[in-house]
């Protein structure tokens, strides 16, 4: 099996809760490092060829909390580490709102297959 040399994160946002762009910049922010931190942890050799890759991230929609939770198993299923985010609900939703998912840092083929019909936000 060849080397993967393209590694990149997807981040996952839900649209149905019209956050600000200022929120959902934060909640994006929440996700990429919590994600980064849970492929440190389990798959290390991934988060470096991420950095070396230049640390690719790419933002989509989800449509609800139930289409973020599904691409969260997916990824969980193919061994790709994710983040929810869950707001402290201080200014635009309640409080524990799932608002997003961080997903990898992983091979490109993989992240592909888990949100590569998501549209872009």
């Amino acid at each position: 099996m060849p080397v993967e040399t393209d590694y990149k994160q997807v981040i996952a946002v839900r649209k149905d809760l019209h956050l600000g762009c200022g929120k959902i910049a934060a909640q994006v922010a929440h996700a990429s490092l919590g994600a980064y931190e849970e492929c440190l942890h389990f798959k290390p050799e991934w988060a470096t060829g991420w950095r070396r890759c230049g640390w690719k991230k790419i933002v989509v929609r989800a449509s609800n909390e139930n289409e973020v939770l599904s691409l969260s198993r997916k990824a969980n299923s193919l061994g790709i580490p994710s983040f929810i985010v869950r707001d402290a609900g201080l200014t635009q939703v309640e409080p524990n709102t799932l608002t997003c998912v961080g997903l990898g840092p992983g091979p490109s083929s993989i992240m592909d297959e888990i949100s590569g019909k998501l549209k872009l936000l």
